[in-house]
């Protein structure tokens, strides 16, 4: 039988589990849509924040990590910061410690908002649960698995747009459908690597069922798709269509890839982390330069 971690001990997973390395990327999306639409601070941008920064992240990857344990028992890449293998002790504690985290934020935001953000914070969360919860795991349904991946990103993003009430304008739209083929780009490409683990573990995927090599091409496609509409977005906007660049040559390298070699992806997955960092940065550098542009 598995003792019982401690309390530090139990901390300790629980921060593993939320995978510190991509709390920016929910967290991000959501102070940057809220804060140049509404363009100053309050309260309800650092509760925000906060939420989509550590609550939120440990509601996605927790419950995937309860559900996925007999897949990620068989997953080499797992039980580090791409992912822990969780214990069975520490399967109760993540669900309680995910309710109990999430549960105050969400109220408050929903109180502070209006009928168009709480029907998106809805579909935020149905999509963390729907993910990986028994019984709806959308992330053994091939298309859907990305998609629903995609929306865990995004919808931050509009969750803030909405809070802030914005000219929703076709630049807008095509901002954000550029960054939700980022999102369905990336968790295609990711789950290249995770091939072989899949199909001993039963479980589908986008690509278990188109193989690795169109799975990447499918990635790169919508990567340089997303860059595309990029250039309808408003000025600096079309310069990020540059950055979609960095992502579809880090996946063109396995545009031949055998299903049988597929973990050699991982290389590729790596690289996407840090990629993120980088163009992150080049990010807020444009965002800064359209806030300046529009609000003088």
């Amino acid at each position: 039988m598995s003792e019982h971690p401690g309390t530090a001990s139990r901390a300790r997973i629980l921060f593993v589990s939320s995978r510190p390395l991509s709390w920016v990327n929910t967290a991000y999306p959501f102070g940057a849509a809220y804060l140049l639409t509404a363009g100053h601070i309050d309260p309800t941008f650092v509760i925000g924040c906060l939420y989509f920064l550590i609550p939120y992240n440990l509601a996605m990857y927790g419950i995937n990590d309860v559900f996925d344990y007999e897949s990620d028992l068989r997953n080499p890449r797992k039980g580090g910061v791409e992912g822990a293998v969780l214990d069975l002790s520490m399967h109760r504690i993540t669900l309680l410690a995910a309710a109990l985290t999430n549960l105050p934020f969400l109220v408050y935001l929903a109180v502070a908002g209006n009928p168009l953000s709480l029907l998106v914070l809805a579909v935020s969360v149905f999509a963390v649960l729907a993910y990986s919860a028994p019984g709806l795991r959308f992330k053994e349904r091939p298309f859907l698995d990305s998609v629903t991946s995609s929306t865990h990103f995004v919808s931050p993003a509009v969750f803030g747009l909405a809070l802030a009430q914005p000219h929703w304008t076709p630049a807008l739209w095509a901002v954000l459908g550029a960054f939700f083929l980022w999102g369905a780009a990336s968790h295609a490409f990711g789950a290249v690597q995770d091939i072989s683990a899949d199909r001993e573990a039963g479980i589908g995927s986008v690509a278990t069922v188109l193989g690795g090599r169109s799975t990447v091409r499918l990635s790169v496609a919508m990567y340089l798709l997303g860059g595309l509409l990029m250039l309808a977005a408003d000025w600096p906007g079309p310069l990020a269509a540059l950055l979609a660049l960095p992502y579809a040559l880090n996946a063109a390298p396995y545009w031949f890839i055998r299903d049988a070699e597929a973990t050699a992806a991982n290389g590729g997955w790596r690289r996407f982390l840090w990629i993120n960092f980088l163009t992150g940065f080049l990010v807020t550098l444009l965002l800064i330069w359209y806030a300046l542009r529009i609000h003088g």
